[in-house]
């Protein structure tokens, strides 16, 4: 996608999403509507604008309001926005938000269950059960060759 094309989709994205945050008088589009992305033609005279539609139940009916209101939506961005010409507008239903929420709420179970369980998260390490306080093998000083009681153990006592 050209630098224009980009602009020309950016600038149609904010005016839609003003036009629709307004509302439509269409009693089928109702819920949380949300454009997602606008992907412009090569030409500049076709725009589809991606939307997200909350709650599930409505998807069907706000889409079929969205389409039969695509002419009058692009009347109120062409007053918005200066782009000539002004392109028509197709609008395509963007489950992937949705899909993205599923997959983030099994991430959040999943580490709610292993919460539960003390079972680590990834790239935690789970100390031995021979580790001493320090997480260590043998639970002495870290200093190579000696034991828990240290050098004074020899203090004083002929070898």
């Amino acid at each position: 996608m050209s630098t224009r094309q980009k602009q020309i989709a950016s600038t149609l994205q904010r005016a839609a999403e003003q036009v629709l945050a307004r509302g439509l008088a269409d009693p089928r589009v109702k819920g949380l509507i949300t454009v997602t992305g606008v992907e412009v033609s090569a030409d500049g005279r076709r725009a589809t604008v991606s939307v997200s539609i909350l709650p599930e139940e409505a998807e069907d009916l706000t889409m079929h309001g969205l389409r039969h209101a695509a002419k009058h939506i692009r009347h109120h961005v062409s007053n918005l926005v200066a782009v000539h010409p002004m392109p028509q507008m197709d609008f395509k239903l963007d489950k992937s938000l949705k899909k993205q929420a599923a997959v983030l709420e099994a991430l959040a179970k999943v580490q709610a269950e292993r919460a539960a369980r003390g079972t680590p998260e990834a790239g935690e390490t789970v100390p031995s059960p021979d580790a001493g306080p320090d997480g260590g093998a043998g639970g002495g000083t870290g200093e190579a060759g000696e034991d828990a009681s240290g050098p004074e153990r020899d203090a004083g006592v002929p070898s």
